[in-house]
C-alpha cells in the first residue's frame, strides 16, 4: 500500500482513504457513546480493532511487498467490519472506503466479486438493523460500489497509458543518448581521416621533399659543390618553413596558405614550380577553360590532390616529366595528372584503396579517393606497368543561382 513506485496522484488517494476510513470510524464511535445504549462499549471495542486493525496494514512490510499477505489482511479487514456491521448500522458506511481497497489490492475478476459481495452485505446488515429493506438502502450501497469500480479503472487506465508514456519517454531518452554518442563517435571519426588526409598530403610529403634536398646537399657537398649544396639547404629550409604554416593552418580547419595567398590556378602553378625545382620532375602546369571562382571544399580537394598526386610521382614512378591539368567545364572541374614514369599493375593494390608502389604506403591513393567521394566526384586511375600513370578527378559544380539549364 505503500510502494515506492507509487504516483503522486495515488499517494495523494491513498491518504485521503485513510482520511476517510479514520472519520467514518470516529463519526460510528460519536454516535455509539452519544447513544448509550448496553451495545455502546461493544461498538466502541469493534471500532478500536478494525482502526488497529486497517492501521497496521500501511506499517507492516510484507502487507505493503507481497500480495498474498496483503489478501491475509484485507480478509481481516473485512471480518473486523463484518463484526462492526453486525453490531451498528453505521458500519455501512465503512463499505465504501471498503471497495477501494478491495479494488487496489486484488485482481480485476477478485475485487470485482469482493466488491459485490461487499454491496450485499452491507445493504443486508443495513436491512437488519432496521428490520426494513427500502429502495433507498439498496441504491445507495449499489451506487456506492459502482462509483468506486468506475473510479478505479479509470485510474488504472490513467495509469497504465501514464506508465507506458513513462516507457517511451525513457526509450526516446535513450534513443536520443545513443544518437548522441553515434554523432559524437562519428564525428571524431571524421575529424580522425580529415587529420590523416592532411598529414599525408602536407607534413608526409613536405618531409620527403626536405629529405630528398637534404640528400642532395649531402651528395653535392661531398663533391665539393658548397655552392649547390647551399642551395638545396635553402630549398628544404623553405619547405620547412611551408609545412609548419600548413600544419598549423590544417589544425584550426583553415584553408591551405597556397590558396590564401591566391586562386586554385595560381596556388597549382607554384605547386608545380615548388615540385620542378626541388626535386628531380619537371611538371608543366596548364589551365583550360574560363577560370571561375569555385567552393572552397573544391580547391582544398584539388590542391591536395595535386599534392599528393605529384608527390606519389617523385616518390615512386620514377619520373623525369609530368602533365598537370585543371580544366573548367559548364558543369564540372576537372584534374589531370599524367607522368612518364614506370607506373605499377593497378590489379595489385588493395580494395580500399592500395600503394601507388610497391612501397607506398598506399594512404594516398585512399586519401584522394575520400576527398573525391565526399564532393560527389569520380576518380580515374589508369596505368600499367612500364607505360606511366594517368590521374584523373572530376568534380561536379554546384548549380548557379540565376543561371537556366
Amino acid at each position: 500500500m505503500s510502494d515506492p513506485s507509487l504516483t503522486p496522484a495515488m499517494r495523494v488517494l491513498r491518504f485521503c482513504l485513510h482520511l476517510m476510513v479514520a472519520g467514518l470510524l470516529a463519526i460510528a464511535g460519536v454516535r455509539a457513546a452519544a447513544d448509550g445504549g448496553a451495545s455502546g462499549p461493544k461498538v466502541i471495542i469493534a471500532i478500536c480493532a478494525l482502526a488497529a486493525v486497517y492501521g497496521a496494514g500501511p506499517l507492516l512490510h510484507p502487507v505493503r511487498t507481497r500480495a498474498p499477505a496483503a489478501a491475509w489482511w484485507l480478509a481481516a479487514v473485512t471480518a473486523t467490519w463484518l463484526v462492526l456491521l453486525a453490531l451498528t448500522p453505521d458500519g455501512v458506511w465503512l463499505a465504501f472506503p471498503l471497495f477501494f481497497v478491495q479494488l487496489h489490492l486484488l485482481p480485476r475478476r477478485w475485487a470485482l466479486t469482493a466488491v459485490a459481495i461487499t454491496t450485499v452485505l452491507a445493504i443486508a446488515g443495513f436491512g437488519w438493523h432496521t428490520h426494513t429493506l427500502t429502495p433507498g438502502t439498496v441504491i445507495g450501497p449499489v451506487l456506492g460500489a459502482a462509483v468506486a469500480v468506475a473510479v478505479a479503472l479509470g485510474y488504472q487506465a490513467l495509469y497504465r497509458e501514464s506508465e507506458q508514456r513513462r516507457r517511451l519517454i525513457e526509450e526516446l531518452t535513450a534513443t536520443r543518448g545513443e544518437l548522441a554518442a553515434a554523432e559524437h563517435a562519428a564525428g571524431v571519426l571524421a575529424e580522425r581521416e580529415r587529420l590523416a588526409r592532411e598529414i599525408h598530403d602536407t607534413l608526409a610529403q613536405g618531409l620527403s621533399s626536405i629529405q630528398l634536398l637534404l640528400r642532395a646537399a649531402e651528395r653535392a657537398q661531398l663533391s665539393g659543390r658548397s655552392a649547390v649544396a647551399l642551395d638545396h639547404v635553402r630549398h628544404a629550409r623553405h619547405a620547412a618553413v611551408d609545412n609548419l604554416a600548413e600544419a598549423r593552418r590544417f589544425v584550426r580547419a583553415l584553408s591551405p596558405p597556397g590558396l590564401e595567398a591566391g586562386s586554385l590556378p595560381a596556388a597549382l602553378v607554384r605547386l608545380c614550380a615548388t615540385t620542378s625545382r626541388t626535386s628531380p620532375l619537371t611538371v608543366h602546369c596548364q589551365i583550360s577553360g574560363t577560370p571561375a571562382e569555385l567552393p572552397t571544399p573544391h580547391e582544398v580537394a584539388l590542391l591536395r590532390i595535386a599534392q599528393s598526386a605529384l608527390a606519389n610521382t617523385v616518390q615512386h614512378a620514377n619520373a623525369t616529366h609530368a602533365e598537370l591539368t585543371l580544366s573548367y567545364m559548364d558543369t564540372e572541374i576537372a584534374l589531370d595528372v599524367v607522368d612518364n614514369g614506370h607506373g605499377f599493375d593497378p590489379g595489385a593494390l588493395p580494395v580500399h584503396g592500395g600503394s601507388e608502389s610497391g612501397s607506398g604506403s598506399g594512404f594516398g591513393l585512399i586519401a584522394m579517393r575520400a576527398r573525391t567521394s565526399a564532393l560527389h566526384g569520380a576518380l580515374t586511375l589508369e596505368t600499367a606497368p612500364g607505360q606511366g600513370t594517368a590521374l584523373a578527378v572530376a568534380l561536379p559544380l554546384p548549380a548557379r543561382e540565376g543561371v537556366d539549364v
